[in-house]
């Protein structure tokens, strides 16, 4: 008896060393992940705050010898419009999301809960819409748009993303989810179909909604090459447009803290929306993949 206590305890010391030495092993590979993906992250905010001559200094600095502050920020202000960038990237990215999410989430949930001829071949053509790269329809769309007049507007440059296959195709997944009980009562009393879906599904899709805001945010925000292209006036580029000239020497002088400065103001965004907001995010990656 006391053999077999014996070996039990060991048997469950050895299971519990087990299971520290693998939380051991796992925690210093998210320690040495977040130091490879943080430190480019590390280098542009605390370049912004050097002076010029210590940026791409070697050995590397960790930390700034001479402060200058924000002189860089001020500095890149004067060298660009890049308040009015901000607000090019701001405007178009909160219309495009909002408007791609509401067109989305009304497609999903008719995908999902109604019945009708060619469904499933208006469906398949959306998921193949997904798997063109953009580069493809980029001559294309931009033909069309100049036809419209929208080239070098902020129609040209807002209206191609208004609409999201992905974001019909994530918010099908959702209302699945959704009771069909519930459809049923409100039509039993008589709510109309654009009424049940404004008042019961599109509050139930609310999360759902959450996550496609931030995907389709980040893509907004990031988007380089459409406005690239649309936009030939100065004060409708967008701030990653707008960024590529501090890549170029300005008036013969270096504007590497300029840059970092510029970058850093880009990015900040961008990482504070992922880490209030990663939840939904994963959320919403997971689940659209999922369900269905």
């Amino acid at each position: 008896m006391a053999n077999s206590r014996q070996h039990e305890s060991n048997a469950a010391f050895e299971a519990r060393l087990r299971k520290r030495i693998t939380t051991l092993i796992l925690f210093c590979t998210a320690v040495l992940v977040a130091v490879i993906f943080g430190f480019p992250m590390y280098f542009m905010g605390i370049s912004a705050f050097k002076a010029e001559s210590e940026i791409l200094a070697t050995p590397f600095r960790w930390l700034p010898e001479t402060f200058v502050g924000f002189e860089h920020y001020a500095r890149a202000f004067e060298l660009a419009p890049i308040g009015q960038w901000y607000l090019n990237s701001v405007f178009a990215a909160a219309l495009q999301v909002s408007v791609a999410i509401f067109v989305g989430a009304m497609a999903g949930y008719g995908f999902a809960k109604f019945r009708f001829r060619g469904k499933r071949i208006l469906f398949a053509l959306i998921l193949s819409i997904m798997a063109v790269p953009f580069q493809i329809l980029l001559i294309p769309l931009f033909v069309l748009v100049r036809q419209f007049g929208w080239d070098d507007s902020y129609a040209g440059l807002i209206m191609p993303g208004i609409i999201s296959a992905f974001g019909v195709f994530m918010m099908r997944q959702f209302a699945f989810a959704i009771p069909d009980e519930l459809l049923d009562a409100a039509r039993i009393d008589g709510a109309g179909e654009f009424r049940i879906f404004l008042l019961i599904a599109l509050p139930l899709l609310a999360p759902a909604a959450a996550s496609l805001a931030i995907i389709l945010f980040l893509f907004s925000w990031n988007n380089f090459l459409w406005p690239l292209v649309v936009a030939r006036d100065r004060a409708l580029l967008t701030l990653p447009v707008g960024m590529t000239q501090f890549s170029q020497p300005y008036r013969g002088e270096p504007i590497v803290g300029p840059s970092m400065a510029v970058s850093t103001l880009a990015t900040l965004p961008v990482a504070l929306l992922f880490l209030f907001f990663q939840r939904y995010f994963i959320e919403g990656m997971m689940v659209s993949g999922i369900k269905g």
